[in-house]
C-alpha cells in the first residue's frame, strides 16, 4: 500500500487520473483555497474520495449566534475570529449541494456529535459529517 502526504492547495497535478483507490481529505475544505478545484483534482487522481467537514451549522452553533450574537466558539470549532485556520464555513447541505450541483455522487454519508452516529437531522445535531464521493 502506498500512501502520498502533500498540498493540495499546490495542486495534484504530477498524479495521473485514478492513480489512487482513495483520496482523503479530512476536515480541511473549509481551510483551502479554492475548495471546488481541490475536490475535482482529488476525483480525478482517485476512484473515490473520504470528504470529512466539520459542520458550522449545528445547533449549538446556531444558538451561540442567536442568544450571544457572537461568532461560535464549540468543542468541534475551538477557534476565535481572528486565530481560525477556517477561510470558509460550510454545513452538510451546502456540501450536499454543491455536490448535486456537479453530479458528484455521494454513496456514503455518516453524520457525527460527540455521543456518535446521528440518525436524523444531521444538518442540525450534527458536529462533523463524513462523506465517500465518486464523479
Amino acid at each position: 500500500m502506498s500512501v502520498s502526504h502533500g498540498d493540495v492547495d499546490s495542486g495534484l497535478a504530477d498524479y495521473a487520473d485514478k492513480r489512487f483507490d482513495y483520496v482523503i481529505l479530512n476536515e480541511s475544505l473549509q481551510e483551502v483555497l479554492d475548495p471546488e478545484k481541490v475536490i475535482a483534482e482529488a476525483l480525478r487522481v482517485g476512484k473515490k474520495a473520504i470528504v470529512g467537514i466539520p459542520n458550522f451549522c449545528n445547533l449549538n452553533a446556531r444558538l451561540q449566534i442567536f442568544f450571544l450574537g457572537r461568532v461560535p466558539v464549540t468543542k468541534s470549532l475551538p477557534y476565535k475570529w481572528y486565530n481560525t485556520p477556517n477561510l470558509r464555513f460550510l454545513s452538510i447541505k451546502d456540501f450536499r449541494d454543491f455536490c448535486h450541483e456537479r453530479s458528484i455522487t455521494i454513496e456514503r454519508e455518516c453524520a457525527l456529535n460527540a455521543q456518535g452516529e446521528v440518525a436524523f437531522a444531521h444538518n442540525l445535531l450534527s458536529d462533523i459529517a463524513i462523506f465517500l464521493i465518486r464523479k
